[in-house]
């Protein structure tokens, strides 16, 4: 395992260090809980995920740690009425495990569905006890509140709660049934204006923030395809770079920070042997991908990575006079997202040409009057 995944020499010592403390009692047929040496390992500040995999390879470790999931929606349903938290809980569990007629969710939609109903939830549990006491009224005027993408959230996830509670017998009626959603108003993008972009390339201060950002601003990746680049990927020779499976040519600036990143990457983690472009101290001896927040250096800045993705696409929009083909062809992205696009792309152009015309003509200095040109003369 150390020579594959390139472990330095101290890692390598603390993982043995951690396998002879806890195999040096061990027999036949016993089986170690992670529960038994999770505390000890802890207060050592030693690592436990290469042990447990070790000790998972090696078919002795029964895993009795409670799951991330479980302990954040135990945290997200507290504040709730005993029956209210039940019933939501359930709800959350058939999103994410599926059911009968019900296709399983990923964990991340179930938690978002929560997420955006809980505070109806923390609402309702001050007046009611019970999920059958829920009127359309209720839902009515909590939806009030809200407007645009966050009311149609609310509305979408509190029908499937109530759908869920009345094919389970919980609510005798649907409050949230036949309630409109309203038609979507998509946002108008704005470009972004110079001191947003030379503040968020003076705050990417490190070689992978600096990747990332050009990334992002020249080639219009998501955070999910930085992260999830391979160094089979860079074609540095060829000067190509394949980003979501789409070759795309390698310009000189995006090549120039590939090169620091890569010399800066490989003087740090010599004997690495993760795939990935971007490693980090944590991802260095594993194979898997580096963590979100790792790469979002910019949060906080008007010029994030997604919309710095977003001004790039908006950008080829408005330089081919809104072609939401070209915009597809060169992004590789769907119709409907292409298409998005250009009518944003149309819309700036639009307010553009109308606020060039509505413009007073440039005063005049009397000073300065301008040149007069004579008449010709006949001959």
């Amino acid at each position: 395992m150390a020579e594959n995944r390139g472990l330095d020499a101290t890692v390598h010592r603390e993982l043995n260090r951690n396998l002879v403390m806890l195999l040096a009692g061990y027999a036949e047929g016993d089986i170690i809980r992670v529960s038994d040496f999770r505390d000890v390992l802890a207060r050592r500040g030693a690592g436990q995920a290469r042990t447990i995999e070790i000790l998972t390879t090696m078919g002795i470790l029964a895993d009795d740690r409670p799951s991330a999931f479980d302990a954040w929606l135990s945290a997200k349903l507290d504040g709730l009425t005993p029956a209210i938290a039940a019933q939501a809980g359930r709800w959350v569990l058939v999103l994410r495990d599926g059911g009968p007629r019900r296709r399983p969710r990923k964990p991340g939609t179930a938690a978002a569905y929560l997420n955006t109903v809980r505070p109806a939830l923390l609402t309702w549990s001050h007046t009611y006890d019970h999920l059958r006491e829920v009127t359309r009224d209720d839902v009515l005027a909590y939806l009030g509140g809200l407007h645009g993408d966050p009311r149609m959230a609310a509305l979408v996830a509190l029908r499937s709660l109530f759908t869920w509670a009345k094919r389970d017998g919980v609510v005798f009626a649907n409050p949230a049934s036949r309630i409109r959603i309203g038609a979507r108003t998509q946002p108008l993008w704005q470009r972004l204006t110079a001191g947003e972009i030379t503040t968020a390339v003076q705050a990417a201060a490190t070689p992978q923030a600096r990747l990332c950002v050009a990334l992002a601003a020249i080639h219009a990746a998501r955070p999910g395809q930085i992260r999830a680049l391979q160094l089979d990927d860079i074609d540095l020779g060829n000067r190509r770079i394949t980003i979501a499976g789409r070759p795309r040519p390698l310009d000189d600036l995006t090549r120039r920070l590939l090169t620091e990143w890569l010399d800066h990457r490989r003087a740090r983690w010599q004997h690495t042997a993760n795939p990935h472009l971007l490693i980090s101290k944590r991802s260095a001896p594993g194979t898997g991908q580096v963590s979100a927040p790792w790469i979002r250096d910019l949060r906080g800045l008007p010029a994030t990575l997604d919309r710095l993705r977003i001004d790039r696409q908006l950008e080829e929009a408005i330089a081919c006079g809104a072609d939401p083909l070209h915009v597809a062809a060169v992004f590789g992205i769907d119709t409907s997202t292409a298409i998005r696009y250009a009518t944003n792309a149309r819309q700036l152009l639009t307010h553009d040409h109308q606020a060039r015309l509505s413009a007073p003509p440039p005063a005049t200095n009397p000073a300065n009057p301008p040149s007069q040109i004579p008449e010709p003369q006949p001959r």
